[in-house]
């Protein structure tokens, strides 16, 4: 199964320079798909047969150099529909002086976006707003950490007032 849908978190990138280098996607040897340079951030959806109101949206690792999204995204997501839960993938910007005026902030204005967009949309998707967690391994994990910590200090618009932290988390980090 792959994911129903794709949704650009951003119209306009906030915090982005204009690049002249494309996002890669490669698939190793060892069968993971590996994406680097990332500008455009986005989330997969993927929506179990029978929804039980939860969410969870996967950060995957790799260093904050790539993301790791099959084994550590698009695998996770399937096994969690089969629990119910609805899941999201997210293709997050890895840190770069080149595509962004502050790096700092770069990965964690998309997990903002990404739990404001499931919050924002959680009726159509069969979710309880207030069951939203997030998984994060690796990089992902230290991602999910700080979206944890610091979902009071808005980095991104919020005028329908739908950001704030996960219901819960589950960090793997190496």
């Amino acid at each position: 199964m792959n994911a129903q849908e794709v949704i650009k978190l951003y119209d306009v990138v906030p915090n982005s320079k204009p690049v002249e280098y494309k996002e890669k996607s490669e698939t190793g040897a060892d069968g993971i798909t590996r994406i680097s340079e990332v500008t455009d951030p986005e989330m997969f959806v993927y929506k179990p047969a029978n929804p039980n109101g939860t969410a969870i949206f996967i950060c995957p690792g790799g260093g904050y150099r790539i993301l790791a999204i099959s084994h550590e995204g698009h695998d996770v997501a399937k096994v969690l529909n089969d629990w119910g839960i609805t899941a999201f993938v997210l293709k997050y910007r890895l840190p770069d002086d080149r595509s962004m005026m502050d790096k700092s902030i770069g990965p964690l204005q998309d997990a903002q976006r990404a739990i404001q967009l499931i919050r924002e949309n959680a009726k159509q998707w069969n979710i309880d707003p207030k069951k939203v967690g997030v998984m994060g391994f690796s990089a992902g994990g230290h991602l999910a950490a700080s979206l944890s910590t610091k979902y009071g200090i808005p980095l991104i618009e919020n005028p329908k007032k739908h950001l704030s932290g996960p219901a819960f988390q589950f960090l793997f980090i190496r």
